[in-house]
């Protein structure tokens, strides 16, 4: 069975940072395209950013320069690296695996950026 886990959510200060991972189980992480999504309360689900299968990564406008999305085939783990955090970064944040036709969702992990 294929399933994506995250961790590493949690309550932070503005301007800190966090490091969120993804675990990708049954599958082989390298062969797919993996992506980082948030909700925030109230609002509609958002892409943060992708990587692909080749290495290259996107990234949303509101995210570019403050987070990292990065890939160890070797622990079959994506990770979002999230610095100089904001309180409207507060948002529950999923990970995706693109696969054929459909798109495979975790369970998400909450971020709360709050003094």
């Amino acid at each position: 069975q294929v399933q994506l886990v995250e961790s590493g959510g949690g309550l932070v200060q503005p301007g800190g940072s966090l490091r969120l991972s993804c675990v990708l189980s049954g599958s082989i992480i390298s062969m797919y395209a993996m992506g980082w999504y948030r909700q925030a309360p109230g609002k509609q689900r958002e892409l943060v950013g992708t990587i692909r299968t080749g290495g290259s990564i996107n990234y949303a406008d509101f995210v570019k320069g403050r987070f990292t999305i990065s890939r160890d085939n070797a622990k079959n783990t994506v990770y979002l690296q999230m610095n100089s955090l904001k309180p409207e970064d507060t948002a529950v944040y999923y990970c995706t695996q693109d696969y054929g036709l459909g798109r495979r969702w975790g369970q998400g992990t909450q971020v709360t950026v709050s003094s």
